[in-house]
């Protein structure tokens, strides 16, 4: 074995920077397969074996431990002082009332023009009913938070007899739904709505705290072991703005997984085609706004599963800044990575429940001071959304991927940009890419092993087959592994932050692939297929590990009419600018989206339409 000693990152850069693509060297399973797979990676007798030649056929230990990294390491994400403030935003006070955040946000959005589905307009088809759709129909009394909420439980149950059935919730209580349209119906007839959210369907993804329901983060027995006593603090902001909480959306097991497979409640399944995955682990929550049954959800984000999601279902998914969102109230466990945040039908509605959503909680604990939170003035002209901005991409890294449609759509979005608003895209360096993703799993595989130690054997093996093989090979990680994967935090830090000196934004797509299939046998016991996780995870991963912001905006779709989304990422904090940058992408792209085969109109019938998709551009 050859120990050797990375360069100092300054002389990283100075040199020559090779992007080297991960191999990921395993087995897809699924059945039989599978369940004998972890079978023999739990036994005493052949179960060391397995993973130790696993981890080093994909060098998963060797990148950690086969090297001296003479960098200290970094735990939480720390952030340098930034000077540039963000231009065209409204400030706001952290500390202050949700439904005045909310105003605030209003305020920044162009005029509100009512939307007429059957009138064609090609340069900018209709596509989903927003927030601000819902807040003018209460408004005028053309329907009620009722009527909506009626149409939504229908709808819910009639997917339930599809054939293949849809799988949207772990938890849905139809009475607290008609309670809570109910509530919000009198408000505003009584002309004292609390916010443009009130009455507005919100679906939160299972492992976010809200009452009257469990948090099962999709297993079986977690609910057992951990009582929700409170609503998550996103959640309890949302409500003070009136919003309405459909349910607990279905999620996969624990986080751990990007398909969104989840054999004990159900499969999500994506809209735009019934037999593919919606991503993950954000799958439930995707799928009821892709659909068209809820404007927003709530997602949360350890390893893209806000963004993959959100990019193969054709929605908008914002991943905040680490800490600009607080986690007190979610029950999961990437307690250095995890964000909470808003998959909307629009950038607009993304921005309107983030601005109700955002700040810290005094449990809290961060390394760097967030700056004072802002919104950004989507009211200006298209051409002021893209002013001064400067996009950057890896070129290496952005163009490896094994689907060249994905390719082929998301340079077209900035080919795009680039005619209409002047903006170019600058070539960037980002060194040490695959070992970001490596210290990114150990790190995240460390603090799931850790957060699980101590529940009985017996829990854990009512877990699904695929959670059980991924969390056994948690546990190989040590705590030297772990040690190093917080130094090459701080390298991967340094890298980013240099590439942020003369671009705003870094884009790439946001997976490697479109919506994969879902195979039949996978639906009752799972599937571990590693290459296809790559595939998916291959861009999202640098903003969990570092805590930076990031936004998946759908920008067309491939020949088979799957969406394909484009990844932005941006500095600390400046949520405002990606969310800026997402609306000017949103609008050029527009005439290039489809809406999904399965929309449910619930501003019309509230039946699920079908939709004849234009022919791929």
């Amino acid at each position: 074995m050859v120990i050797k000693t990375m360069l100092p990152v300054e002389e990283v850069l100075r040199g020559p920077v090779e992007y080297k693509p991960p191999k990921v060297i395993a087995p897809a399973l699924v059945g039989w397969k599978l369940k004998l797979f972890v079978y023999l990676e739990e036994s005493s007798l052949f179960g060391n074996l397995i993973k130790s030649n696993f981890l080093k056929l994909n060098h998963f230990p060797q990148i950690l431990r086969d090297a001296v990294i003479p960098d200290t390491p970094m735990y939480l994400p720390e952030y340098p002082t930034q000077e540039a403030p963000e231009a065209s935003v409204r400030h706001l006070d952290e500390g202050s009332n949700p439904v005045d955040r909310v105003a605030t946000a209003v305020e920044c959005l162009p005029a509100f023009v009512t939307k007429v589905p059957h009138i064609h307009d090609e340069s900018n088809p209709f596509l989903y009913w927003t927030i601000r759709d819902y807040a003018e129909a209460y408004s005028t009394g053309r329907t009620t938070p009722t009527e909506v909420a009626e149409r939504f439980i229908a709808a819910v149950e009639e997917s339930k007899t599809k054939n293949p059935p849809l799988t949207f919730f772990i938890s849905f209580i139809a009475d607290d739904v008609r309670k809570q349209a109910k509530e919000s119906t009198e408000r505003h007839a009584n002309g004292k709505s609390l916010s443009i959210l009130d009455g507005i369907l919100l679906a939160v993804k299972d492992d976010v705290d809200c009452l009257p329901h469990p948090s099962t983060v999709g297993t079986k027995w977690m609910a057992k072991v951990r009582e929700v006593k409170d609503d998550a603090v996103c959640v309890a902001r949302l409500r003070q703005c009136g919003m309405i909480m459909v349910g607990k959306a279905v999620m996969h097991e624990l986080g751990m997984g990007t398909t969104g497979n989840n054999p004990i409640y159900g499969t999500a399944r994506n809209p735009h085609d019934v037999t593919r995955y919606t991503g993950g682990s954000s799958s439930g929550s995707t799928a009821l706004v892709s659909s068209g049954l809820c404007p927003v959800a709530l997602g949360t984000d350890v390893g893209g599963s806000i963004r993959v999601p959100s990019s193969l279902c054709g929605v908008v998914g914002l991943k905040p800044t680490f800490g600009r969102t607080t986690n007190h109230g979610l029950a999961t466990v990437g307690w250095s990575m995890e964000s909470c945040g808003p998959i909307a039908a629009t950038t607009e509605d993304a921005l309107l429940v983030y601005a109700a959503m955002l700040g810290r909680h005094p449990n809290d604990r961060l390394y760097s001071q967030p700056l004072p939170p802002c919104l950004p003035m989507l009211n200006e002209t298209p051409h002021h959304l893209m002013s001064h901005v400067k996009l950057g991409k890896y070129p290496d890294w952005f163009n490896f991927t094994l689907d060249k449609q994905v390719l082929e759509v998301c340079n077209k979005s900035l080919e795009l940009v680039l005619e209409e608003y002047g903006t170019e895209t600058k070539g960037i360096l980002l060194p040490e890419l695959e070992e970001l993703r490596i210290g990114h799993l150990a790190t995240v595989g460390s603090e799931y092993a850790a957060d699980f130690q101590g529940y009985d054997d017996s829990l854990l093996k009512e877990l699904c087959y695929e959670t059980r093989a991924t969390l056994s090979f948690f546990k190989c990680f040590t705590a030297s592994d772990f040690l190093a994967a917080q130094k090459i935090r701080r390298r991967a830090m340094y890298f980013h932050m240099q590439a942020f000196k003369t671009v705003d934004v870094i884009v790439s797509p946001t997976t490697a692939s479109s919506a994969p299939v879902i195979p039949l046998s996978a639906l009752s016991v799972g599937e571990s297929d590693l290459q296809k996780t790559g595939d998916l995870m291959r861009f999202v991963v640098a903003p969990n590990f570092l805590g930076l912001p990031a936004i998946s905006v759908p920008v067309g779709h491939d020949s088979k009419g799957l969406p394909i989304g484009l990844h932005l990422i941006g500095r600390p904090w400046q949520e405002a600018t990606l969310l800026r940058v997402a609306k000017a992408f949103e609008l050029i792209c527009a005439p290039l989206r489809n809406r999904p085969s399965l929309f449910y109109d619930l501003l019309g019938n509230g039946k699920a339409e079908p939709h004849q998709s234009k022919s791929p551009q």
